[in-house]
C-alpha cells in the first residue's frame, strides 16, 4: 500500500505514538467578537497582541472527546470540567498563558472542524493533523507532536498490511485523515469507498471489529493502544500505516489569535512542558 508522509516541522517532538470561511477574526455566528489584550510569553520575542475571541475573556476549544489519550471524558480531580487528555492539558496551558478561561465544546470530529470555520469556537484541538485541503479553510499552528496511525485487527486474523486492499472491510472515524486516505481510489494509494466503513468515533469502529462486522480499524496509535488494552482479543499490526503531524487550527485569516497561540505553544515546547504532558499520558 502507498504510504503517506505529512510535512515534518523542526519543532515537532520525537513522539513515536500517538486524526467555507470568509476569513477575518469576527465571529460568523452573529457575534462581533471581543478584543482581549494578551501579552506574549516571556522569551518568545513577540510584542503584546490584541486578540479577537468569540466570547470576552474565554478561549473556546472544539473537540471530539472520543480520542484517548488526547481528549476523553473523565471524572475525578484530574479532569477539567469533565475532560482530560494531552490536548486538554495543552489547551489549559494555552488559555492560562493568554489570561483566558478555557471552554471545551465536545462534538463530532467533523463538527469540531466546522465550529472553527463557522465562528462557534476559537480553535480546534482534536488530534488534528495537517492536510493541504484543510489548510484552505483553516490556519494551522506549529506542530506539537507526531502522530502515527496503525491498524487494529482481531487476534488470529489473516489481515496484514499488504492485503488490506484485497477486499477487506476497514473501519475509520469519519472526517479523519485515516478515513480520507483509506477511502481514496487505489490509484491514489487508498482502498476505495466500497472497502471503507465510516463511524462517528473510534470506539464504534472498534466495537464493529469485535462484532465481526469489519476486518480492521485504522486509527492513531495512542487510541489504538488504549482500545486494545481495554478489549481482549484485539491486536495491532506491526508497522506504521501513516505518519503525520498534530496541530491546532483556527479560522482562516485569524492571524492575531494564531500568532499568540503559536508564541505560547512554541514556548511550551521549548521549556519541556508539552513533553511533560505527553509523558503523563503515554508511558512507553
Amino acid at each position: 500500500m502507498k504510504k503517506f508522509l505529512a510535512l515534518s516541522l523542526a519543532l515537532v517532538m520525537a513522539l513515536s505514538l500517538t486524526a467555507c470561511s470568509t476569513g477575518g477574526t469576527t465571529s460568523s455566528a452573529g457575534s462581533a467578537g471581543s478584543d482581549v489584550s494578551a501579552s506574549a510569553p516571556e522569551g518568545s520575542g513577540s510584542d503584546a497582541a490584541t486578540l479577537t475571541t468569540i466570547e470576552e475573556g474565554k478561549l473556546i476549544m472544539s473537540t471530539n472527546a472520543e480520542f484517548p489519550p488526547y481528549e476523553m471524558k473523565a471524572d475525578g480531580d484530574g479532569a477539567y470540567n469533565g475532560f482530560e487528555g494531552i490536548d486538554v492539558e495543552i489547551a489549559m496551558a494555552l488559555a492560562e498563558k493568554l489570561g483566558l478561561e478555557l471552554v471545551i465544546d465536545d462534538m463530532g470530529f467533523d463538527s469540531a472542524l466546522l465550529a472553527v470555520q463557522e465562528g462557534r469556537s476559537d480553535m480546534v484541538l482534536a488530534g488534528l493533523t495537517y492536510r493541504e485541503d484543510r489548510d484552505l479553510v483553516m490556519d494551522f499552528s506549529t506542530s506539537y507532536a507526531t502522530g502515527v496511525q496503525v491498524v487494529i485487527i482481531k487476534e488470529g486474523s489473516d489481515v496484514t498490511m499488504d492485503n488490506l486492499g484485497d477486499g477487506k472491510l476497514i473501519g475509520c472515524q469519519i472526517g479523519t485523515t485515516g478515513f480520507m486516505y483509506a477511502s481514496d481510489t487505489p490509484e491514489n494509494g487508498g482502498y476505495g469507498e466500497a472497502n471503507v466503513q465510516g463511524y462517528e468515533n473510534g470506539a464504534l469502529a472498534v466495537q464493529a471489529l469485535m462484532n465481526g462486522q469489519i476486518d480492521a480499524v485504522i486509527i492513531d496509535n495512542g487510541p489504538a493502544q488504549a482500545y486494545v488494552a481495554a478489549n481482549p482479543g484485539l491486536a495491532i499490526l506491526e508497522g506504521e500505516w501513516l505518519v503525520e503531524d498534530y496541530c491546532l487550527a483556527v479560522d482562516e485569516g485569524n492571524t492575531a489569535l494564531l500568532d499568540a497561540l503559536n508564541d505560547v505553544l512554541e514556548s511550551l515546547i521549548a521549556d519541556g512542558s508539552i513533553q511533560t504532558i505527553v509523558d503523563k499520558y503515554i508511558t512507553e
